[in-house]
C-alpha cells in the first residue's frame, strides 16, 4: 500500500515542482476574482494583458481580478504537464469516485479521440482484448462527461498543433466566444483558415490570438566578416559553409513553434518538387517524397553548421544580436522584439542599433496561429470566458502591435506581434502600429500550407531531426568540416563522394516516417527509445564514413 501512495506522490512532486517554482505575477492587494493562465508568454505579454484585462474587468463589473500566470517552459512542456496532470486527476476520479480498477487500457483510452461510443475492437481481438477495449471506451466517455479540473482556467500561447492535440484529448473544451460574438467570426475579420492553416478550431475549442511567421535572423556585422554579400533571403542560406559553427537553432522537440519552422522548410521544398513535376493538383507520392528528401537535406546541412540546438527558443535571437552567431532561425515576434530592444538601447548609435535583422523568406512560411483555449474543469469559467473575449476583441488585439502610449496601445512594452483580426490592418490604425508595413495576410506570397503532406508526420519530423542531426551533431559537424576542407584543397571527387554519403537519408525518408518510424513511435516510450538509439548509431557511423571519404586514405 505504501508503494502505491509513494509513486503517485513522487510523480506529483516531479511534475508539479517546476510549476510551483516558476514566476507568478503579483496579484493586487485585494482581488474579488481570480484567473489562472498557463502558457509560454513572455513577461512583456503577461504585463500588458494583465494590466489591460484588470482595467476592462473593473469597468465591466466593478470588481478586481488577479491574474495568476503559470509557466513550465515551452508549449510542448506545457502539454506534457497538462497530459500528466489530467491523467492523475482522472485516475483519482476513476478509482475513488467511480470505484473502478485502473489499467493500462484505461490510461491509454480516456484521452483517445478515436474511442467514440460506437467504436469497435480490432478484428480478431480475443475476449480479454475486447474487455479491455470496452473498458477504454467507458473511460473515454466518463472523462468527456466529467468536469475534472487541474486548477487552471486558460491555456494561452503556443502553436496550433499543441492546441489541436489538447482539444482532441478533450482537455480543451468549447469556450463559446464564437456564439457570443458571431459578428467577429467572418472571413473579413477572423477566417476559419488562411492559405491552408487553421486559425481557429472548427468546434470552438481554441481560437488564434496572434499570427506568427518564421524566418531568418542575422547579424549584419558577422555577415560582413565572412564576406556574405547582401543579406540572407532564403532558408538555404543556413547551409552556407561560411556559417560553419555560427548558426543558432532551437530544438524542435522542446517547442512545437520551433518544429513548425522546420516544417516550413520541408513544406517549401515539397511545393517546389510538386511544381517541378507539373502535378500540383494531384501531387504524386514520388514528388512529395523528393521534396521531403530535399527539405531534410537542407535541415541536415543547417544542423552541420549549427553552434547548438537550444532548449530556449529566444536564445538564438540573443546570440545573433550579440554577434556570437551570425545567422539563425526564429519565430517572427522573437526576432522583432529583439530588433526593438537593440534599437531602444542604442538611440545615438545607428550602426549598433541596426546590426540585427529579421526576414521572412518570400514563399518560405505560412501564417501560424498562436491560440487561446478554455481548459476542462476551469475553476473560474466566467472570468476565463471574459478573458478570451477580451483577447480577441479590438481592444485586446491592439496590444499586440500598437506602439506604447498610443490610444488603446500597451503601456510599456512594444510586443511587435501581428494581431489575428484582419480589421486591425485597416489603414485607420496604421499610424499607431509598431510595424505598419508588416501585413501578414499579404506577405506569405504563394505559400499555401498543405496539411496532408506533413501534419500527419509532424511528431515524426521532430523526432528524426533530433535522432539524425542533433544527437550525432559532433560527427555530423566533423564530416561537414572535412568535406569543406576537401573542396578547398581541390579534391572534388572526394568531397562529392563524402557529401553523397553524408546526405543519404534513406533511414528517415518519407516512406520511413509514414511507415516504420510512425509505427515505432506509436508503440510507446520503449519503442521510441529503441528507435532513437538505432538511428543515433546509424547516423554516427554514416557521418564517420563520410568523413573518411572526405579525408582520403
Amino acid at each position: 500500500m505504501r508503494e502505491k501512495l509513494i509513486i503517485p506522490l513522487l510523480i506529483a512532486v516531479v511534475v508539479g515542482l517546476p510549476l510551483a517554482l516558476r514566476h507568478h505575477d503579483a496579484p493586487p492587494a485585494h482581488a474579488d476574482d481570480t484567473l489562472v493562465i498557463i502558457g509560454p508568454q513572455t513577461n512583456a505579454v503577461r504585463d500588458e494583458f494583465t494590466r489591460a484585462f484588470r482595467d476592462s474587468w473593473r469597468q465591466q463589473t466593478g470588481r478586481e481580478v488577479a491574474l495568476d500566470w503559470r509557466t513550465v517552459g515551452g508549449a510542448s512542456d506545457i502539454t506534457r504537464y497538462l497530459n500528466s496532470t489530467y491523467t492523475g486527476v482522472f485516475r483519482n476520479y476513476w478509482e475513488n469516485e467511480l470505484h473502478r480498477p485502473w489499467s493500462a487500457a484505461v490510461e491509454q483510452g480516456f484521452a483517445n479521440p478515436r474511442l467514440t461510443p460506437d467504436a469497435v475492437p480490432p478484428a480478431g481481438a480475443d475476449a480479454k482484448q475486447r474487455a479491455e477495449f470496452a473498458e477504454a471506451v467507458a473511460a473515454r466517455q466518463a472523462f468527456l462527461a466529467s468536469n475534472l479540473s487541474v486548477g487552471i482556467d486558460v491555456f494561452f500561447g503556443g502553436g496550433s498543433y499543441d492546441f489541436s492535440q489538447q482539444a482532441a484529448r478533450g482537455q480543451l473544451v468549447a469556450n463559446g466566444v464564437e456564439q457570443r460574438h458571431p459578428d467577429w467570426f467572418t472571413p473579413a475579420i477572423f477566417p476559419l483558415e488562411f492559405a491552408g492553416e487553421a486559425l481557429r478550431d472548427a468546434q470552438g475549442c481554441w481560437e488564434g490570438t496572434a499570427l506568427s511567421t518564421f524566418g531568418l535572423i542575422f547579424n549584419r556585422d558577422r555577415l560582413q566578416a565572412v564576406n556574405f554579400s547582401g543579406e540572407p533571403t532564403r532558408w538555404a542560406d543556413l547551409t552556407d559553409p561560411r556559417f560553419a559553427g555560427a548558426v543558432a537553432l532551437a530544438d524542435p522537440t522542446q517547442s512545437a513553434s520551433n518544429a513548425k519552422a522546420f516544417e516550413m522548410i520541408v513544406q517549401q521544398q515539397m511545393q517546389q518538387s510538386v511544381a517541378a513535376a507539373g502535378n500540383a493538383t494531384t501531387p504524386s507520392l514520388a514528388a512529395l517524397a523528393a521534396g521531403w528528401q530535399a527539405g531534410m537535406q537542407l535541415i541536415q546541412l543547417a544542423s552541420a553548421n549549427s553552434a547548438y540546438y537550444t532548449d530556449y527558443a529566444a536564445k538564438p535571437n540573443l546570440d545573433v544580436a550579440a554577434g556570437d552567431c551570425a545567422i539563425g532561425m526564429s519565430i517572427d515576434f522573437y526576432g522583432r522584439m529583439e530588433e526593438e530592444t537593440i534599437i531602444q538601447r542604442n538611440p545615438t548609435d545607428p550602426a549598433r542599433a541596426h546590426r540585427f535583422g529579421y526576414l521572412m523568406p518570400r514563399g518560405g512560411s505560412s501564417l501560424s496561429a498562436d491560440p487561446i483555449g478554455l481548459l476542462r474543469g476551469a475553476p473560474h469559467p466566467d472570468v476565463a470566458r471574459a478573458f478570451i473575449d477580451f483577447v480577441l476583441s479590438v481592444d485586446g488585439q491592439k496590444l499586440w502591435n500598437f506602439r506604447p502610449g498610443t490610444p488603446g496601445g500597451p503601456a510599456t512594452h512594444a510586443l511587435r506581434r501581428s494581431p489575428i483580426r484582419r480589421d486591425l490592418y485597416d489603414p485607420v490604425w496604421r499610424p499607431y502600429l509598431s510595424d505598419p508595413d508588416v501585413l501578414p495576410y499579404e506577405e506569405t506570397g504563394d505559400f499555401v500550407y498543405h496539411a496532408s503532406w506533413t501534419s500527419p508526420v509532424f511528431s515524426e519530423l521532430r523526432f528524426v531531426i533530433k535522432a539524425a542531426f542533433i544527437d550525432p551533431h559532433p560527427e555530423l559537424a566533423a564530416a561537414w568540416s572535412s568535406i569543406q576542407r576537401a573542396r578547398a584543397e581541390g579534391r572534388t571527387a572526394a568531397a562529392t563522394a563524402a557529401l553523397a554519403k553524408l546526405q543519404d537519408l534513406t533511414a528517415i525518408d518519407y516512406a520511413a516516417v509514414n511507415g516504420p518510424i510512425k509505427t515505432a513511435l506509436a508503440g510507446g516510450p520503449l519503442g521510441r527509445l529503441d528507435l532513437e538509439a538505432q538511428l543515433n548509431d546509424h547516423f554516427r557511423q554514416q557521418y564517420a564514413a563520410a568523413r573518411v571519404l572526405a579525408d582520403g586514405p
